[in-house]
């Protein structure tokens, strides 16, 4: 989507003065701001987040606003990408300097609503909220009750997805991420849940990529996944639906072992999310071969499951492979499909 109503202001800049007369500086530890995903409140005036997703979302009266950030800028050269949606209408752009204030421009003075969402993933650092200057601040909307969490790799973050303005192969890494078209965050928003994803691209199972020395199941109580850092307090979000999309990075592995490892990551995800029905799902990148270990696997490990007595595990195998991104990585249309292949089996088996 191309940026058609936002600004990203230095942070040497001046605060705008809207109509209705100077603006209020609102800090971070506000209770008026909503956040979603995993988000470190250590500091809560300063609060951070490394996962593809998270969310701050909040309302203002007034005609105009400016959030402030701080970007990690990890090793000079990582630089996250946020989509700011205000009203419903969409932009995404990357953070160019460290401290941002990220203006929506000029509104019809009134009450407006705004999303703040954190488009790339954990390896390019964290997105820290400082606060927001605008007239007046207003109780964000609520959240959706239905809750979902998604455990992936970068199919899960929306790597590789977004081409509309930089193609693949040219640019940073980073500059085709769009977590929040990704099929997590797609299926949730048509199924009114909120999500997490709770995602690292080249994470596997028992066998991770690209020099990734950690595996999901080491880092899954994490807030900072990649750093392995930082506890996550799983009773601030008790999902219903649990999906977990790994195997790519793994490849076909010995059966049981890999059988047996992601039995005993559903028995540990059962400790911490009682009532959660956990969905098991095939790679939508995988080829045919991968797809037919996994599919096999997958059946083996539900199964062994319900053995075991936790009767909400099932599987969810996609129609075909989704390839059309990056690397061979699903494209924003292709996380459209893939969203709509998930939404509907959800929504039949949640009854939503």
């Amino acid at each position: 989507m191309k940026t058609f109503l936002f600004s990203i202001l230095l942070v040497c800049s001046t605060i705008r003065v809207n109509a209705a007369g100077e603006q209020n500086f609102y800090k971070a530890s506000d209770p008026r701001f909503s956040f979603m995903g995993r988000v470190d409140f250590s500091n809560k005036d300063h609060p951070r987040c490394w996962v593809p997703g998270a969310q701050i979302s909040f309302s203002f009266k007034g005609s105009s606003c400016t959030i402030v950030l701080t970007d990690e800028h990890l090793y000079g050269k990582n630089l996250n990408y946020i989509q700011l949606i205000v009203d419903g209408k969409y932009s995404r752009f990357k953070l160019l300097t460290p401290e941002s204030k990220v203006s929506t421009g000029e509104l019809i003075d009134g009450v407006h609503t705004v999303i703040l969402c954190k488009s790339t993933e954990t390896n390019i650092g964290y997105l820290q909220f400082n606060g927001v200057s605008c007239g007046e601040l207003l109780p964000a909307p609520a959240l959706p009750e239905r809750k979902i969490e998604c455990f992936g790799n970068s199919i899960t973050c929306g790597t590789g997805s977004d081409m509309e303005e930089i193609p693949c192969g040219t640019g940073e890494w980073q500059d085709q991420h769009n977590a929040w078209m990704s099929y997590g965050a797609q299926t949730a928003r048509a199924l009114n849940a909120q999500y997490h994803l709770t995602s690292l691209s080249g994470i596997g199972l028992i066998h991770s990529c690209c020099n990734l020395d950690i595996t999901m199941p080491q880092v899954y109580d994490k807030i900072s996944l990649r750093e392995n850092k930082l506890l996550w307090d799983f009773s601030r979000y008790q999902p219903d639906v649990v999906t977990i999309c790994l195997g790519q990075n793994d490849g076909i592995q010995d059966r049981k072992t890999f059988c047996g490892a992601y039995v005993s990551f559903i028995q540990t995800l059962r400790k911490v999310y009682p009532r959660a029905q956990i969905v098991l799902l095939t790679s939508p990148m995988a080829d045919s071969m991968l797809l037919r270990a996994m599919k096999s696997n997958l059946t083996e490990i539900a199964g062994q499951a319900r053995i075991n007595g936790d009767k909400k595990v099932s599987t969810y195998f996609f129609s075909r492979s989704y390839n059309s991104g990056c690397d061979t990585h699903p494209s924003l249309a292709e996380h459209k499909l893939i969203a709509g292949e998930l939404t509907q089996y959800l929504k039949k088996k949640m009854h939503w």
